[in-house]
C-alpha cells in the first residue's frame, strides 16, 4: 500500500507523538475522504495539537479512539502501538487494514533504500554504511529509528535505515538491501512472544529484497534464516576477521586483505562484526571494496562511535568508566563484557524489570572473574541468578548513584567500571539519556 492508496478512503492515524504527526501532514497532502487521528495514551498533551495538523485531521483521546479507528478504511499505527494492544485484537477481528508511515514509505522508496535491523548492532552497522558509502562518493540519507520519521525524510537517490522490530511488522516491500545484524529474544512484550518478533523483525526480508546481507557468526540468526540465500558477512567467502600480511589481525573481502583490526576505533569482537556487515552491504552495492581500501581505512578510522554505546569517560583515578546504556538485554550486556576481556571489570546492572530471563548472562559469566552491581529494578533479580558462581562477586546498590561510588572501592586500579543495565531505563529515568547523564554526573561527582 502506497500513500497514493489513501486517496479518497477513510483513514485513522493512531499515535500523536512524531510518527503520528508525520503520517497526518503525508496522508492529508494525498487526499483522503476522511483522516482522523487516534491518541490513547495518557500524556497526549505532552506535544500541542493545533495548527495545520488539527486542521487536517481532528485528535481523538482516550476510550473514544476505539469507535475512530474501527470505522475507518485503513489504520496507520504508531511503531509505538504494540501488536498486543487490545484494540489491536479487535481491529484484526474486524479485518480493518492495519499498517504504518514506515511501510507506507518503503512501498515508493524501496528501490533506493539500505534497510538494516538487529536485536544488537543495527544503529552502530546502519551508521557505519552511511559513513563509508559518503566516503565512497555515494551520497545518502540516514534515518529511521534514530528520531526522524520515514514520512519526513527528505527526496534523496540513495536511504540508510535503521529500522526496528515494530517499523518492519507491517512492512509490505523490503529495501532494496535488507540487513540483519543480530538476533536474540527482545520486546516479547510487545509482540506477543518469541517467535512472534522473530517473524515481525525478519518481515524485513520477506518481501523480495535484491540482497540480503546477515551477521554470519550470529547462531540464532543462522537457525532462522536456514538456507535461505543471503550474504554472511563473518565469514570466508565474504568480509570477515583474519590475520593480515602482519601477522595481526585485518579485515578481508574473501581473499583480499583490506586494513589492520587497529584502524576501527571501536571496541569488542561485536563491532568487528559491525562493520564487516557494513563492508558486505558496499559491496553488495557495486563498490570496489578492495579496490578502495586505502579511502575505506581512513573512512572507518575516523567513524565516530555513537553516543551511550560502550562510550568511554575519562576519570583521573586512572579507572576507566563505560557508558553502555542503550544495552537493554542480557545478550547486549554480554558483548558489552566481551569487549573488555582481560581487564579487571565491575558491571553495573539493573533497570526496568521486564521479566527476561537472565540464565543467559549467568552462562556467559561461569568462567569469568568480575564484580556485579545490581541496582533497582531488576539488578537484585539479576544477581540472585548470578548466586554461586565462583568467580562473581556481587552487590546490591541503592540507586545508580550509590552503584558508581560502590565501583570506585570495589575496582582495582587500571579496571573497567561498565554501565551495562540488561534491562531499559523507563521507570526511574525519564529516557536512556537520563540515565547516562545521571551517570556521568555521578563519575564527576565520586572523583572529587
Amino acid at each position: 500500500m502506497r500513500l497514493s492508496d489513501l486517496r479518497g478512503r477513510h483513514v485513522a492515524v493512531w499515535g500523536a507523538g512524531r510518527e503520528g504527526r508525520a503520517a497526518v501532514t503525508a496522508i492529508a497532502a494525498h487526499g483522503p475522504a476522511g483522516l482522523v487521528a487516534v491518541d490513547d495514551s495518557a500524556n497526549f498533551l505532552t506535544l500541542p495539537w493545533d495548527g495545520p495538523l488539527a486542521e487536517a485531521a481532528p485528535l481523538v483521546t482516550g476510550e473514544a479512539g476505539l469507535a475512530r479507528l474501527t470505522a475507518a478504511e485503513v489504520v496507520v499505527r504508531s511503531p509505538g502501538v504494540p501488536n498486543t494492544h487490545p484494540w489491536m485484537v479487535e481491529l484484526r477481528r474486524r479485518d480493518i487494514t492495519v499498517t504504518q508511515g514506515s511501510a507506507l514509505w518503503m512501498a515508493d522508496h524501496a528501490e533506493r533504500t539500505v534497510g538494516v535491523t538487529g536485536s544488537k548492532g543495527k544503529s552502530t552497522t546502519s551508521s557505519l554504511i552511511s559513513h563509508l558509502l559518503t566516503a565512497m562518493d555515494r551520497p545518502n540519507v540516514f534515518g529511521g529509528n534514530i528520531g526522524v520519521p520515514l514520512l519526513d525524510l527528505p527526496e534523496a537517490d540513495l536511504y540508510v535505515l535503521e529500522l526496528s522490530s515494530y517499523q518492519c511488522a507491517d512492512l509490505t516491500d523490503s529495501p532494496r538491501v535488507a540487513v540483519v545484524t543480530a538476533l536474540f529474544p527482545e520486546h516479547l512484550d510487545a509482540h506477543g512472544g518469541e517467535r512472534e518478533y522473530y517473524r515481525d523483525k525478519l518481515n524485513l526480508l520477506a518481501h523480495g529484497p535484491h540482497a540480503v546481507v546477515v551477521n554470519g557468526a550470529d547462531p540464532r540468526l543462522a537457525l532462522e534464516l536456514g538456507d535461505r540465500a543471503a550474504v554472511r558477512a563473518g565469514l570466508p567467502d565474504t568480509t570477515h576477521v583474519a590475520s593480515g600480511p602482519d601477522g595481526t589481525p585485518w579485515f578481508h573481502l574473501r581473499d583480499n586483505p583490506l586494513f589492520p583490526r587497529g584502524v576501527l576505533p571501536l571496541v569488542g569482537r561485536h563491532n568487528e562484526g559491525n562493520l564487516c556487515v557494513a563492508l558486505a552491504v558496499l559491496d553488495a552495492l557495486g563498490v570496489d571494496v578492495a579496490g578502495r581500501k586505502d579511502s575505506l581505512a581512513v573512512a572507518v578510522a575516523g567513524f565516530q562511535g555513537l553516543a551511550h554505546r560502550l562510550t568511554e569517560i575519562s576519570d583521573p583515578s586512572g579507572l576507566t568508566f563505560v557508558d553502555d546504556t542503550l544495552a537493554t538485554s542480557p545478550y547486549a550486556a554480554m558483548h558489552a563484557i566481551d569487549a573488555y576481556e582481560g581487564r579487571p571489570l565491575t558491571v553495573i546492572v539493573g533497570g526496568t524489570d521486564r521479566g527476561l530471563d537472565y540464565t543467559p548472562l549467568r552462562d556467559h559469566l561461569a568462567e569469568r572473574e568480575i564484580t556485579v552491581i545490581g541496582i533497582p529494578d531488576s539488578g537484585p533479580r539479576i544477581v540472585e541468578a548470578l548466586a554461586g558462581l565462583p568467580g562473581v562477586r556481587t552487590e546490591i546498590a541503592e540507586d545508580l548513584v550509590d552503584a558508581v561510588g560502590l565501583s570506585r572501592k570495589l575496582t582495582p586500579a587500571g579496571g573497567v567500571v561498565l554501565l551495562s543495565p540488561a534491562a531499559p531505563s523507563y521507570g526511574r529515568f525519564r529516557n536512556f539519556e537520563h540515565r547516562s547523564e545521571v551517570f556521568a554526573q555521578a563519575v564527576a561527582d565520586t572523583a572529587r
